[in-house]
């Protein structure tokens, strides 16, 4: 283990560059750092064939620590560059890493959206329940109740569910984890990764210094190790009434469907194109008609 640990550090990170990192002590940040870079590893990816974006926020910073192509875009705009960049290299494997105000609040219209194609990418949502870098405001995540510094007597909206956003706008897989759950927290990623269309992968993490404060929800221990108490299966969650499931995590794979992909389309109608165009070139040469290009 300690040997693998030591490979993955070498191979992956900014070691010599970056570091040390401007994450709070006990951030969640580090531990979905480490479950990405594991299952890339473990899935055997060429590190100089992944890409991964961000917006801006406490995540954003992430592609600044790993070794990929890495670009750190402005805010909620993460998923737009990684469009761009899926559709004029499909090769490439394509990563986005946001945070819950990130993805859901000004960068919701193309997070809907990118499911809805059903962009062949995979987006990593951290989801601490506050904007945590710009002094704790609530965001789209935080839950109804909750005190921050733009709900000082507490939260008076209600939170998106983000997860069940993503299927509901046509995602071809959804999961969710969180920051206690490291090893599965890998696998998940792992499966985000490997399924072909829109993969979500929402994590559920802590942020004591703003959210966990406010909320006496206690230190990071305390609070990652109640993420271990609230949460449920799918399998679990099943079985259980809405009454019971109030308050708790539901972890595991939410949605799994196979769909037709943006990316694959977009390059078939390409060539159909082409190909038109090129039996339209053959007609007008037979005809002896002269084609002239402006």
């Amino acid at each position: 283990m300690l040997e693998r640990a030591e490979i993955i550090r070498q191979k992956y990170l900014r070691h010599d560059k970056k570091f040390p990192h401007v994450w709070c002590p006990g951030c969640g940040n580090g531990i979905v750092m480490g479950a990405l870079l594991r299952a890339v590893h473990s899935l055997g990816l060429d590190k100089d064939e992944v890409v991964l974006a961000s917006g801006i926020g406490c995540s954003g910073r992430m592609p600044t620590y790993i070794d990929f192509n890495t670009i750190h875009t402005t805010h909620g705009r993460a998923l737009t560059f990684a469009t761009g960049i899926k559709l004029a290299k499909p090769e490439l494997t394509v990563l986005t890493v946001m945070g819950d105000g990130d993805s859901t609040a000004i960068g919701g219209n193309h997070f809907i959206h990118a499911a809805r194609r059903n962009i062949n990418l995979t987006a990593i949502i951290i989801n601490n329940a506050t904007y945590g870098m710009t002094g704790g405001q609530y965001s789209p995540a935080t839950p109804y109740g909750s005190k921050s510094t733009t709900s000082v007597y507490g939260h008076v909206e209600h939170a998106f569910n983000i997860a069940e956003l993503a299927a509901a706008a046509g995602a071809s897989f959804v999961a969710r984890s969180t920051v206690y759950h490291a090893t599965h927290l890998e696998q998940m990623i792992k499966k985000a990764i490997e399924k072909r269309g829109f993969s979500v992968m929402e994590i559920i993490s802590n942020c004591h210094v703003q959210h966990g404060r406010r909320n006496k929800l206690g230190g990071a221990v305390e609070m990652i190790n109640g993420f271990k108490e609230q949460s449920v299966t799918v399998a679990k969650a099943a079985k259980m009434t809405p009454a019971a499931l109030e308050g708790k995590i539901t972890i595991g794979v939410l949605a799994d469907v196979d769909k037709p992909i943006s990316t694959d389309e977009y390059r078939r109608i390409a060539e159909e194109a082409r190909e038109k165009a090129d039996n339209i070139t053959k007609a007008i040469d037979k005809n002896g008609v002269k084609c002239y290009e402006e």
